[in-house]
């Protein structure tokens, strides 16, 4: 066999069996790395590349080192799964960098950190202040992980007391000016539907680039040309609207007869109804 085409047979090979292994090891391997997993992932590299290259050596010795490599990390993630003594002594545990809004000097030398990497990392979660920074802790893949104090955090419905409920994801419906229609109908919904809302945003399935249905049924579009302005659903305004539009009438209604048991149901029906403005209106404005 000409070496020429020895290489890209063993090179063929390599690739099939990094392949399997990384599938076998799992999501882990491909996401933030521990420190066994990145030497793992480095060492498997690099003898996949020799199995690749390397023509003056037999190859299946390549393939039975991957092998080993392979069975000793799969037995580690298991020893991991049944102690955490384990897990702590592979991977190590989290460090606490920032308690309190006080930095702890002493954790940021144990971590070979910087005052300026700290706030780096601190930027990237939009936090400038390390003061305002209730706890901040360094994961043992080596992220820092950071809680807001109280009276900073972001008002939620939660603190306002409003109770929401779960919104399910948006469905894809339109994909690369084709229509998917097992989206549509996990939302219940078909091709005449989502043709009509096009239509209402004057827009061709073809020119769509990407189409996507929200909980309420509200449908967002991506042009293919950007120099096209799409205009934004109304579905929620028109909504909001007309809930008001009803608790306007209830009021007038109420004030416009003589009969008091017709003018306190109107205007307990209008009370009610704006109580339940007040509830959904943070869902219904844009």
């Amino acid at each position: 066999m000409p070496l020429w085409l020895e290489v890209i047979v063993r090179t063929l090979v390599a690739v099939v069996i990094l392949f399997v292994l990384t599938r076998l090891l799992g999501k882990r391997q491909i996401s933030q790395l521990s420190f066994f997993e990145y030497i793992t992932g480095i060492t498997i590299g690099s003898i996949t590349a020799y199995i690749s290259l390397d023509v003056n050596t037999d190859w299946y010795l390549g393939i039975i080192a991957v092998t080993v490599w392979f069975l000793v990390s799969l037995g580690i993630e298991f020893i991991q799964l049944k102690s955490k003594k384990a897990r702590d002594l592979i991977d190590s545990s989290s460090t606490v960098l920032i308690k309190d809004g006080k930095i702890l000097e002493e954790n940021l030398k144990k971590e070979r950190l910087t005052n300026e990497e700290l706030m780096e990392q601190l930027r990237k979660k939009s936090i400038f202040k390390a003061a305002e920074v209730e706890f901040a802790v360094m994961e043992p893949d080596g992220q820092i992980n950071a809680m807001l104090k109280s009276e900073y955090q972001p008002i939620t419905p939660a603190h306002l007391g409003i109770k929401v409920a779960p919104q399910p994801e948006p469905q894809t419906v339109i994909i690369d000016g084709k229509l998917m229609d097992e989206p549509l109908a996990t939302l219940g919904l078909n091709r005449k539907w989502l043709n009509t809302e096009l239509e209402k945003l004057g827009v061709s399935l073809d020119n769509v680039n990407l189409g996507q249905v929200d909980a309420y049924g509200q449908l967002y579009v991506d042009l293919y040309d950007d120099q096209i302005t799409v205009p934004q659903p109304q579905v929620k305004p028109v909504l909001l609207a007309q809930l008001k539009k009803c608790e306007a009438d209830l009021e007038m209604f109420a004030l416009s007869t003589d009969e008091e048991e017709a003018k306190k149901l109107y205007s307990d029906c209008s009370m009610k109804l704006q109580k339940v403005i007040d509830q959904v209106k943070p869902l219904l404005i844009q």
